[in-house]
């Protein structure tokens, strides 16, 4: 079991972690010391536990949006689509036509 340093807000706090996931558990810490700041300031400024709710609310907002957006690229236009289909009932229709092979 390893132990990382991290720092959030300003403040250091020692965490152990797996052998080799140091690194992940520095990524992670990095992603909430990055809100750390905007939610301080939406908890008012004095407030750790607010504010560290907020960053679990930005958090938890972050990942709604990754989960119900289609990956990058995936979005096909209305116009591709009714190509697509053109397509499949050309190719559909063809098979209809053909004689059975044995």
């Amino acid at each position: 079991m390893s132990e990382v340093t991290l720092s959030i807000g300003g403040r250091s706090q020692i965490v152990g972690c797996r052998d080799g996931e140091e690194d992940r558990v520095r990524t992670l810490a990095a992603m909430i010391d990055e809100r750390w700041g905007p939610a301080q300031r939406a908890a008012g400024g004095l407030n750790g536990e607010r504010a560290m709710l907020f960053v679990a609310l930005m958090l938890a907002d972050d990942l709604d949006e990754a989960l119900t957006r289609p990956p990058g690229g995936a979005a096909v236009s209305e116009t591709a689509l009714a190509r697509i289909a053109d397509r499949l009932e050309t190719l559909a229709a063809t098979l209809e036509q053909s004689p059975p092979t044995s």
